[in-house]
């Protein structure tokens, strides 16, 4: 079966499953505080449904459309913008009828089932699959570190120790850590042995983030040739898939960090290379594009005894669940602030980006672990204070209970319409980004 397939059914069931449950979330409260549900909705109905069926006074659907879900709940400005029913007298059966503290509990129910799937999800696979660990033993040559952060008193070849005074769990999370969650301090082992505390500033992240440095630490790895992209100058040169290069322009190599620095100050000059080859060398010359590339790419390759397999009881895998979750949210979150700089509005994303979070082939634990990580990205999404999502009627909600001054009808509705004209331009947005990066990139 094709990947592009095989992604899309996984984004399919994942996204039902969460919109199913997200929707349970503000019926369930809904009818116990004994408030009408007219419509119980997978995707919208927009004209006609797939699928529907009345069961009581609620009905149950499908739509065709698959961009959501909803309930339908009597009194209660929605995207139905149903203005017959609101000019009509309030009933006790109706949303609006309820006391403000009852209404925050239904609007809250949606994000509260996709925080605590979301908790849930990992802590069950851990539970079932346990957790890889990498430590730093694995990686004897240390670290190559991106141009910069050297300011900062790194060096090719460090070793890291502690972060924030931790020792790591997972050596391979250090790029992410640094980026996205903010280190304050790194105790490295330099090459020459010496022990030494680095502090990094808080704006380090976003800085990285701008110059397109994702990764400022990478493993240290021979300079073997992992793959040559056609119709480059690896390739036209003659370069192949595991070759190893020796020397440039006399100079030994012995990591793959210093060709890389080499190509960075070709400056578009040809380089000898001295290459081994099936323990036979040759010399090859190659000419950087004008980026200082020339199509290859080299990496490392990671095999069982390199990684520890840690288990979790069932006592165990539920508050370590919880804590995955919760820094899985933080880092969300902070990851938020990359929005606002250039090259992050570039990266928004709609279905195509979501697909990609899912494996190639099906597998399970790669479906539930990425199913719950869009779970806690829906939680965060909807309580965002913008009208049309629930965060924005918690918003009017919480306004009400606080000043004692119900929001007046006309008003939640023009809310309402300005709200979801937001969403339909960040939708269109983010997946003409997919598009334009699908045919452009």
């Amino acid at each position: 079966m094709s990947p592009i397939l095989v992604k899309a059914i996984q984004l399919f069931l994942s996204l039902s499953i969460l919109i199913i449950l997200h929707e349970l979330g503000h019926f369930i409260p809904a009818k116990i505080f004994k408030t009408r549900v007219e419509k119980f909705f997978l995707f919208f109905d927009v004209k006609f449904a797939l699928f529907k069926k009345k069961i009581g006074e609620t009905e149950y659907g499908i739509g065709w459309l698959p961009l959501g879900g909803y309930v339908k709940i009597s009194g209660m400005i929605d995207e139905s913008m149903d203005k017959e029913q609101m000019a009509q007298p309030p009933q006790p059966w109706e949303f609006r009828s309820k006391p403000a503290w009852q209404r925050l509990i239904i609007m809250l129910g949606g994000v509260t089932v996709n925080l605590l799937l979301g908790f849930f999800i990992y802590a069950m696979v851990l539970y079932a699959w346990g957790s890889n660990e990498v430590s730093q033993n694995v990686f004897p040559n240390g670290f190559a570190v991106a141009d910069q952060i050297e300011q900062y008193g790194f060096k090719d070849g460090d070793k890291i120790l502690k972060i924030d005074g931790k020792a790591p769990e997972n050596i391979l999370d250090i790029s992410r850590l640094v980026v996205v969650r903010g280190i304050e301090n790194i105790e490295v082992k330099h090459p020459n042995g010496k022990t030494e505390t680095l502090s990094l500033p808080d704006t380090l992240g976003t800085y990285l983030y701008k110059q397109g440095v994702l990764k400022p630490f990478t493993p240290r790895t021979a300079p073997i040739l992992d793959s040559i992209f056609p119709d480059r100058p690896a390739a036209m040169a003659g370069l192949q898939t595991n070759d190893r290069i020796v020397s440039v322009d006399g100079n030994a190599i012995t990591f793959a960090d210093e060709f890389s620095d080499k190509l960075k100050n070709a400056n578009g000059k040809a380089l000898s290379l001295v290459v081994e080859r099936n323990k036979i060398t040759d010399t090859i010359s190659v000419t950087p594009e004008e980026d200082n590339t020339i199509g290859i790419s080299y990496g490392y390759s990671l095999t069982e005894k390199d990684i520890t397999k840690k288990t979790y009881s069932l006592a165990e895998a539920i508050p370590a669940g919880i804590n995955y979750g919760y820094w899985t949210l933080r880092d969300y979150i902070s990851s938020m602030k990359f929005l606002f700089t250039k090259k992050g509005a570039t990266e928004v994303g709609g279905f195509g980006t979501i697909a990609k979070l899912f494996p190639e082939t099906w597998d399970w634990q790669g479906f539930w672990l990425s199913t719950a990580f869009i779970s806690i990205i829906l939680a965060f999404m909807n309580i965002l204070p913008i009208p049309a999502l629930d965060g924005g009627h918690v918003m009017f909600l919480l306004y009400e209970m606080i000043t004692g001054r119900k929001p007046s009808e006309k008003f939640l509705e023009y809310a309402q319409m300005i709200g979801f004209f937001i969403l339909i331009a960040l939708l269109l947005y983010a997946n003409g980004n997919d598009l334009y990066k699908a045919i452009f990139k």
